[in-house]
């Protein structure tokens, strides 16, 4: 996974193999949002990285507090969404990384009222 210049989004293993598959994935993972902050987790930069394969997926997903109480039904919801755009099974790596707000997609600090 490498970033972006100027930004923190990371761009995905399998962006170059699977270009419009990935922007699929991406517009159906915005609809899913964290309850507690009203965002969808492409906004928050929650997904850190995708790899396709031709029979699954792996999606390594963050959190922004390690003890986000919606944290369970956020992995699965987003396992779930990933096949049904994907069409194979999809799997959640679950990230340890400390979440922060320049990981946020670009334009969504002013959204969520912050500055």
């Amino acid at each position: 996974m490498t970033e972006q210049a100027n930004t923190n989004r990371p761009v995905w293993d399998s962006e170059d193999q699977f270009p419009a598959l990935c922007e699929q994935l991406r517009e159906g993972l915005r609809e899913i949002t964290d309850p507690e902050i009203g965002l969808n987790i492409i906004q928050l930069g929650l997904i850190r990285n995708v790899k396709i394969e031709p029979d699954s997926a792996t999606i390594r997903v963050i959190l922004t507090t390690p003890f986000c109480p919606y944290g369970p039904s956020l992995l699965e919801t987003t396992r779930q969404k990933a096949e049904e755009i994907l069409g194979r099974q999809s799997f959640i790596d679950l990230d340890v990384g400390v979440w922060d707000f320049s990981m946020m997609e670009e334009g969504a600090v002013p959204d969520w009222g912050l500055y």
